[in-house]
């Protein structure tokens, strides 16, 4: 057996060189053919590819001219500023991600009567199928949990009694249900591997369908099932933040590209978690969190500017942390002045830090917001303004929650769960047609040697292309 691993390991590095070789592209070519690479253009801007009446994310206007103008962030649910959604919601005391999930699948607002009826709906729908617990989790854990969730998708088609039914009102309820028991598979994900993998103590407690995502969530990853009011409202004004991001985010595009092929639910959705567990998606919150380890093990004094700023310069300039030159949390693809989320939840972050204790920790954070946009000016001047993201105050939220890091990335998905079924249905009712754009083959063309005549080909190493530089961190979108 080993010597059949190790035959294999060696022609795979062997290939590998090969693979290495080929495949780079001279930059040169995309300016050539005028390919906008990220389907983005050269300023930054998203190529239009599609409509969507579900979300919008505003960072900039263009003028008359087609320059862009920067613009205070702004973060719109169906015509619906999300600021208004958060105050509304904590003027009456109450939760509000469900009401955002309605929100985005059905359109409108719901009334009281509407939105109590939808809770119910969804509460009964929390708990997994007979015996899903058991044969999909507990016998196959795995040791990231957003695979495990993805897994656990596709899982849920063997459950379906009706899974291949593309009629709305089944998509709906198929869309309902998966909304409804995210955060019942990542937390029973976590327990699992928590079992299997770090060798600590499993506790699998049912789902209360009473409760909203926010607090069953935090009821479910803990042992005694206790948790805060103001733990629940700063995880539910999280997964409210996280709901929606408009159609042109890469998980949100996933879900559209793979439902316009005209496949199943379980399928498109599956592959939007794929999407969001990429580290230039869903995972920044957590390489700002590495990030912040690394500062607070350099910096002495937390408290002064001159010294913070200091390291995020050695950051910046690729002598410290990762070397990569990323001041992790700053900068986003649309944003420009401001991301209204990270405005948001710095201010119940402010909150949840007197309760926990945790107030020195959080001036650092404050420090480095105020500095590291003006550090990275700097260095590299106005060619992009830069401005703090959501993801930069997401991780310090979850930690002082005493979330697992490996749990980050799952709540994302927990709650873009939501704006995912809203995308797909949009484009199984509006778009009716497959997403299929152009690649430009600069390969030439060879003719053909036979098998006999071929001589195998001398390695002198890959050919490698450095890639622009950026000096911001990509965000969780």
């Amino acid at each position: 057996m080993n010597e059949e691993i190790d035959m294999c390991n060696e022609f795979i590095k062997k290939v590998t060189v090969e693979t290495k070789k080929n495949d780079p592209i001279d930059p040169d070519l995309y300016q050539k053919y005028d390919v906008k690479r990220g389907l983005r253009y050269a300023d930054g801007r998203g190529v239009l590819v599609g409509l969507t009446r579900i979300g919008d994310v505003v960072g900039y206007e263009v003028d008359e001219t087609g320059k862009k103008i920067a613009v205070p962030g702004r973060l719109v649910y169906r015509g619906y500023s999300v600021e208004d959604i958060v105050h509304d919601t904590e003027a009456h005391h109450q939760f509000g991600y469900e009401q955002c999930a309605y929100l985005l699948l059905f359109g409108e607002l719901p009334t009281q009567t509407q939105l109590e009826e939808f809770k119910a709906v969804m509460g009964s729908m929390r708990v997994l199928p007979p015996n899903f617990t058991e044969d999909m989790i507990m016998k196959a854990p795995s040791s990231d949990i957003m695979n495990k969730i993805a897994r656990g998708v596709l899982a849920s088609y063997s459950y379906d009694p009706n899974p291949e039914d593309r009629n709305i009102e089944n998509i709906l309820r198929q869309c309902m249900e998966l909304i409804s028991r995210f955060s019942t598979l990542a937390a029973y994900g976590y327990q699992a591997k928590r079992r299997y993998y770090d060798g600590k103590s499993m506790y699998i407690h049912n789902p209360d369908p009473t409760l909203g995502t926010a607090e069953n969530f935090l009821r479910l990853i803990r042992s005694d099932k206790s948790y805060t009011r103001l733990e629940a409202e700063i995880l539910d004004l999280a997964l409210i933040l996280h709901a929606e991001h408009g159609g042109g985010n890469n998980s949100s595009l996933t879900i559209h590209v793979v439902s316009s092929a005209d496949t199943d639910t379980y399928s498109a959705v599956a592959a939007a978690v794929g999407s969001l567990k990429g580290r230039r998606h869903g995972g920044a919150n957590i390489r700002v969190m590495e990030m912040m380890d690394d500062v607070k093990a350099h910096v002495k004094d937390w408290s002064s500017e001159t010294e913070v700023a200091e390291y995020l310069r050695k950051i910046a300039r690729k002598e410290a942390f990762d070397h990569t030159g990323l001041i992790y949390g700053q900068g986003h693809a649309v944003y420009t002045i401001s991301d209204p989320r990270a405005i948001l939840l710095r201010e119940k972050a402010t909150e949840l830090a007197r309760e926990k204790g945790c107030e020195e920790e959080l001036n650092l954070y404050n420090i480095i917001d105020r500095m590291a946009p003006e550090v990275l000016y700097e260095l590299h001047g106005d060619k992009k303004k830069i401005c703090t993201n959501v993801d930069f105050y997401s991780g310090f939220v979850y930690s002082m929650l005493n979330i697992p890091r490996e749990l980050f990335t799952p709540l994302f998905a927990i709650a873009r769960i939501a704006g995912w079924s809203a995308h797909r249905i949009e484009e199984i009712v509006a778009g009716g047609r497959i997403y299929r754009p152009a690649y430009k083959n600069v390969s030439e063309e060879r003719k053909y040697v036979p098998i006999e005549d071929r001589v195998e080909s001398v390695s002198e190493g890959p050919v490698s292309y450095e890639e622009e530089d950026v000096h911001t961190a990509g965000p969780s979108d």
